[in-house]
């Protein structure tokens, strides 16, 4: 059983055991009413060869309470388009297919570079940008729900859990982060989140202990997780980040936008798996070390515009205080571990430690010899400034794709794209 222990500056929702997953969904289904729910899938097309997203979306058929479901669709030629169509037919849930690398989705991108409003790197932001634009053409959606298509432990009470708090007509929450243990194969893993973000987040604290925001980012239990939900409202004010920092990007947006009383994490799983990164500790472009330097370089960007002043001193300073924070952690690690019977790998956890402070140091002497801005995605509300029609245009993109490419017989599929 959970514990109940508030800590930091969010509140966090526990699983405590005493309530079944019939009586969470009976509830969505009469918050639907009112605040009509949707749930994004940003899909790579090599997902739908794994098991993973097949069961996702077997599974998804039983929450019934879903208005729709968007799926966006990256890196598929015509005939993957075509396949994925099929794929996702299984779907019984009003669903759409967002085909991103469609001739008129390019064309739609174009447009929107002429007006400088444009994603500039492909990727899983890019991905969740178009569908927030596309989400914005449904127009009873209240609620609005993301989770990724890897998830090899998924289950239906994942989705409910997190949709409630920010569904529920009583409570004032505008967006909800998930959290969850992460053990497989009989280890603990999220090297990112406790090797990574947890050390970091300490050590920048105790060089800036005035930033509230670093109490705030520390409050989460996970976050790094790729699964939250949120009010409609918000999705038109975000501005994405286009690198693997999106989770942290997304945090920072919120706390510029709400009060950390309209925030909360809950947990959404006992357990929670999907697939693994290699750490190529020799390679900054590639696997976890690609994944640290982003995120390292997109905290130090975004203290410094909270006001933190960073010169080479505090960057070393930073990097040392790391290096001690996160090796006294992989001792707590390992206990951890050793209690609860799990194997633990203190040289390949260590390895990864040093791998990090490498990054943390790069990335903030590359910060300071560059200077350069988060690279966010504009946000809705601007691009309905320079181009108001266009949701309604991405509406309009996947009707004529599935009149041209896909088979129109359904009436789900039908009336996803009405």
């Amino acid at each position: 059983m959970s514990d109940f222990f508030q800590n930091g500056i969010v509140t966090t929702l526990h699983n405590l055991k005493t309530r079944s997953l019939e009586s969470l969904e009976g509830e969505l289904h009469e918050f639907s009413s009112h605040s009509p729910m949707a749930l994004i899938l940003p899909c790579l097309y090599s997902e739908l060869a794994q098991d993973a997203l097949s069961n996702i979306i077997d599974t998804l058929n039983g929450a019934t309470y879903l208005s729709h479901v968007v799926i966006g669709l990256d890196r598929a030629t015509e005939s993957e388009y075509r396949h994925a169509l099929e794929y996702f037919s299984r779907l019984k849930i009003t669903h759409t297919v967002l085909w991103n690398d469609g001739p008129r989705a390019r064309q739609l991108q174009n447009e929107l570079k002429q007006h400088s409003v444009a994603p500039t790197d492909l990727g899983k932001g890019c991905n969740v940008w178009y569908c927030f634009g596309f989400i914005q053409s449904l127009p009873d959606i209240k609620v609005v729900a993301l989770h990724d298509c890897d998830i090899t432990t998924y289950d239906r009470a994942l989705l409910a859990r997190l949709l409630y708090p920010v569904a529920h007509p009583q409570f004032n929450y505008q967006f909800c982060k998930g959290f969850y243990a992460r053990v497989a194969e009989g280890k603990l893993n999220g090297r990112v989140s406790r090797l990574l973000v947890s050390p970091l987040l300490r050590s920048m604290k105790r060089v800036f202990p005035e930033q509230s925001f670093l109490e705030y980012l520390d409050s989460f239990r996970y976050p790094l997780a790729g699964e939250f939900a949120m009010r409609i409202d918000l999705v038109k004010t975000l501005r994405i980040p286009a690198d693997w920092a999106l989770e942290i990007g997304l945090l920072t947006e919120v706390f510029r936008n709400y009060s950390t009383k309209q925030v909360c994490q809950i947990e959404v799983a006992d357990n929670y798996d999907h697939k693994h990164q290699e750490l190529s500790a020799d390679d900054r472009t590639r696997g976890l070390s690609r994944m640290s330097s982003d995120i390292a370089t997109s905290l130090y960007r975004i203290l410094a515009t909270f006001g933190a002043v960073f010169e080479t001193g505090t960057v070393r300073t930073v990097k040392a205080a790391y290096l001690r924070i996160a090796l006294d952690l992989i001792e707590s690690y390992y206990n951890d571990a050793t209690v609860n019977g799990l194997g633990f790998d203190r040289d390949a956890e260590e390895r990864a430690v040093e791998a990090f402070a490498t990054n943390v140091l790069i990335s903030g002497q590359d910060y300071l010899q560059t200077g350069q801005d988060l690279p966010y995605v504009p946000s809705w509300n601007r691009v309905r400034s320079v181009y108001p029609s266009a949701p309604e245009r991405l509406a309009e993109i996947v009707a004529l794709d599935y009149e041209e490419f896909g088979i129109v017989d359904d009436a789900s599929r039908r009336a996803a794209v009405s």
